[in-house]
């Protein structure tokens, strides 16, 4: 059964993890979100129900 053999994947899939792990996670950490989250109360909007004309 060749799946068994990790020869030819284990270094491929350590290498992709590696290169996850220390190049491109710390590039998308350093982005700042454009809206932070706001310590404001939720307000629920007052919605007023649909008057339809044909009924």
């Amino acid at each position: 059964m060749p799946q068994l053999n990790p020869s030819p994947w284990f270094f491929i899939m350590l290498t992709s993890w590696l290169t996850y792990s220390l190049i491109i996670q710390p590039k998308l950490l350093s982005f700042v979100t454009m809206n932070p989250p706001s310590n404001k109360p939720i307000t629920t909007p007052s919605t007023t129900p649909w008057v339809w004309p044909w009924t």
